[in-house]
């Protein structure tokens, strides 16, 4: 094992203490701890996690990455596009901003200079660069100045991993952070690899030029193995053997804790953004199916989002203002205790990655409702730890909630503890990290197609 400097210990920084370890929160590096070998002689891997917008209220599973991946010994420097500002009320994620750098902080200039810099210093690999961001503007929804853009967002991160002492780097997302990513080292930085989500991705697929990001990539991971056959169709087969699966994690602190029944039987939580992907419209009319065949029951919407203004003209509409409550943005210590207040969680979405809310209410102890969608039925199986639905069909939905809630509280319990194993033997965020660590780290990448925990 790699040593852990006291700087990367997987705990979030004071922040009182952060502007003499971050070179973002300090005039000059001047209080930066050396970290480049460990105690035994060993040069300590050192990357940089690259994503669009960091910390946000959405994307806490990457925080739980990062976390983990310094667990594992290896020094993560933070880099986002955006997020300086962000709006997030966990007090984790305030901790990681205050030692995320961020690109556009300090507006456009920084990037251009950057890009007038290395244009001088490196002319071949900078028109190189530039030959292939144009090459990616072509079907894309960004117009070309996006992705010049892009290019001098590029010389500046590779002015900082390289300050850095950065090896690699790791983007989250195929879209234009992955791009970032592979045009630093077409102009002489570090190998990359990228996590792919889904679905925008998948259904933005050519648009995002995901085969020659894959093609250039040390390696590409997929949350799923439906993820994996996803980019399977869209990169080249001699790409295929290094794609390969890490599930999204959970750490034990969220669900360790006692699996009590709720206290009423007649809840039930939908947890996510409030758009049209998740299915939340469709909800609204099953459980208003529900509510009118067995009266008393009450539905929590936890979460935010574009939709919201359609969403409660629906609520108003189908006159349930009193048996649907919407929460808002609420953080991850509100998502557990809505999760355990509720019979069950549902989350009917049309189109999904693999819903890391499922995860969590099963890690909790409650069966989920959901739909035969993506990743899920690879997590979910119906009459031993949750129900499958068709996706967009309001009357097996509404059925399915109504057998939820007729289900017996023993039966309910065992179920529970069903949904918990599973959950918590394909999803430990350490156990997924030690995958993602042994990728980082020149393993585990073949010239097959493994069967790594799909």
């Amino acid at each position: 094992m790699l040593s852990v400097n006291p700087a990367f210990n997987g705990a979030p920084p004071d922040p009182a203490s952060a502007a003499s370890t971050r070179p973002d929160l300090a005039a000059k590096d001047t209080g930066r701890t050396d970290t480049s070998h460990t105690g035994t002689g060993h040069t300590r891997l050192r990357v940089a996690y690259l994503v669009n917008q960091y910390p946000k209220v959405s994307h806490s599973f990457i925080r739980r990455e990062i976390l983990a991946l310094e667990r594992q010994g290896i020094a993560v420097e933070r880099i986002a596009v955006r997020g300086w500002d962000a709006n997030v009320v966990d007090a984790d994620d305030l901790a990681e901003l205050t030692y995320t750098r961020h690109i556009l902080k300090d507006g456009i200039g920084p990037s251009l200079g950057a890009a007038f810099r290395t244009l001088r210093t490196h002319p071949r690999r900078f028109l190189a660069a530039l030959s292939e961001a144009i090459r990616l503007s072509r079907g894309s929804e960004r117009s070309l100045p996006y992705h010049f853009i892009y290019l001098a967002e590029a010389c500046l991160v590779l002015e900082w991993v390289r300050a850095a002492g950065v090896s690699h780097i790791h983007a989250h997302f195929g879209t234009n952070s992955a791009e970032v990513a592979m045009l630093v080292h077409m102009l002489g930085g570090p190998s990359y690899s990228f996590t792919v989500h889904g679905p925008e991705e998948f259904d933005k697929a050519h648009a995002l030029h995901l085969d020659r990001k894959i093609a250039r990539a040390k390696f590409v991971v997929a949350i799923s193995s439906y993820g994996r056959a996803q980019l399977f169709r869209h990169a080249a087969p001699s790409d295929w053997s290094k794609i390969k699966v890490v599930h999204c994690g959970l750490e034990k602190a969220f669900y360790d804790v006692a699996h009590v029944q709720p206290a009423s039987r007649h809840q039930l939580v939908c947890v996510g953004r409030l758009c049209e992907q998740k299915g939340q419209l469709i909800l609204l009319a099953a459980f208003a199916r529900l509510r009118a065949k067995i009266g008393d029951c009450h539905l929590v919407l936890a979460g935010d989002g574009e939709m919201r203004p359609e969403i409660e003209a629906r609520i108003a509409a189908l006159n349930l203002k009193d048996a649907v409550t919407i929460t808002g943005w609420i953080s991850g210590a509100e998502v557990r205790r809505e999760i355990l207040a509720a019979q069950a969680l549902v989350l009917p979405s049309f189109q999904e990655g693999l819903p890391v809310v499922l995860m969590e209410a099963m890690a909790l102890g409650r069966p989920v409702i959901s739909t035969y969608v993506a990743g899920i039925p690879e997590l979910v199986i119906p009459g031993e730890n949750g129900w499958l639905v068709p996706a967009g069909d309001v009357a097996p939905l509404a059925e399915a909630m109504e057998a939820c809630l007729a289900t017996p509280p023993e039966t309910l319990q065992a179920m529970g503890a069903a949904a918990t194993r599973r959950a918590t033997s394909r999803h430990d965020i350490d156990a997924e990290a030690a995958k993602l660590a042994a990728l980082l780290q020149g393993d585990g990448v073949t010239g097959e197609v493994d069967e790594w925990q799909s």
